[in-house]
């Protein structure tokens, strides 16, 4: 198999925030009297400081007399048709957060281009804890069980939250969630041509959607959720805050509880992996457990019928992640990549091609 990329020291890489340069330079005076009008209770001058992590949205800290908040906007540049949606991770943060599921307020969305050049929201800035080793290696080992158990108890209340009644109904179509994903995303694979083909990829657009499970469940579903997209409590192991709901939709649980448990089988050093450590030795729980957790805190399904299907929901899960590496890609190709550290990730869209294809080849 192809070796993976180098990994990067993500948790010195992607923590604090620089100085923005360039085109992530915001109009700071144009900001502020859009946030006078628009955020309640704002009071400027603002600051505006970009977070260092990140390949997708443009994140940033703002600092004012008011306090401080958190700004993501769309990148700039040409853009695939169905990314860096910031709109819609405004509607699903708003529609979470009376609820009392762990997201920032928010405080407004701004869909003109005119303030700082591309649509943007606001919202609140939540302090604590984000841990980009999903080993959780800062965590004393007799603690690291409670905070595996707080992601599993965090994304089993996303799934078992009824959408309709939060008004979100609107945001996906429920349904046939397999297929249009997998439309979505060898549609993206097929555009990017700058970023090159790969074989396993092109295996996999005809293998995925002559092997999807039978069931047609929907939630709310995150699409992208793993320790680095959640803030923890300063010092307890509590989710109090999820973040980046790009990719966020109305879709079929098991997809983005299976992507969750990919951790389990990618490499440390490779998209916060767990896979190959000593689980036990080190705190972690088994994915088998980790399962069964889920199981019974949903309902949904048992252990013993998801693991009928579980070499699908990776092979789809690895070909979706894949896909995503090579939009990152395509952006280094044509400048608009948000962080240096977007060319490491778009190297990693191959090797997770061949896991991809590891998984589906193992379905008889």
């Amino acid at each position: 198999m192809t070796a993976a990329p180098t990994p990067i020291d993500a948790q010195t890489a992607f923590t604090g925030t620089v100085a923005p340069t360039g085109t992530d330079i915001l109009d700071e005076a144009k900001l502020a009297e859009w946030m006078t009008a628009n955020v309640a209770g704002f009071e400027g001058p603002v600051q505006a400081l970009k977070f260092a992590g990140g390949q997708s949205n443009p994140t940033y800290r703002l600092n004012a007399k008011s306090g401080s908040y958190v700004l993501r906007r769309k990148p700039l540049g040409i853009l695939l048709p169905s990314a860096h949606a910031v709109d819609r991770e405004y509607k699903v943060i708003a529609g979470l957060h009376p609820t009392g599921f762990p997201v920032a307020k928010p405080y407004g969305l701004c869909t003109d281009d005119s303030v700082i050049g591309s649509w943007f929201y606001i919202m609140e800035l939540v302090e604590g804890r984000i841990f980009w080793d999903a080993s959780f290696s800062e965590v004393p080992h007799d603690q690291r069980p409670a905070y595996f158990d707080a992601m599993n108890a965090t994304i089993a209340q996303l799934h078992s939250l009824d959408y309709a009644a939060l008004g979100l109904e609107g945001f996906g179509k429920p349904g046939n969630y397999f297929e249009r994903q997998i439309s979505r995303w060898s549609r993206q694979y097929m555009e990017d041509e700058e970023a090159g083909r790969d074989g396993d990829m092109d295996a996999l657009l005809e293998w995925l959607p002559n092997n999807i499970p039978d069931g047609d469940d929907s939630s709310i579903v995150h699409g992208d959720f793993r320790c680095d997209n959640m803030i923890f409590h300063p010092t307890e192991p509590r989710v109090v805050a999820v973040l980046d709901w790009e990719l966020s939709t109305l879709g079929h649980p098991l997809a983005d509880f299976s992507y969750h448990c990919m951790a389990w089988h990618i490499k440390p050093g490779s998209f916060r992996g767990i896979g190959g450590l000593d689980h036990k030795a080190l705190g972690i729980p088994e994915e088998a457990e980790y399962i069964q957790r889920y199981c019974q805190r949903t309902g949904f399904t048992t252990p013993e019928k998801l693991a009928l299907d579980w070499n699908f929901y990776m092979a789809y899960n690895l070909f979706r992640i894949a896909a995503i590496l090579q939009g990152i890609a395509k952006r280094v190709v044509d400048g608009t990549a948000s962080s240096d550290q977007a060319k490491a990730s778009g190297n990693g869209a191959k090797p997770m091609a061949e896991l991809a294809w590891h998984f589906a080849s193992q379905v008889h």
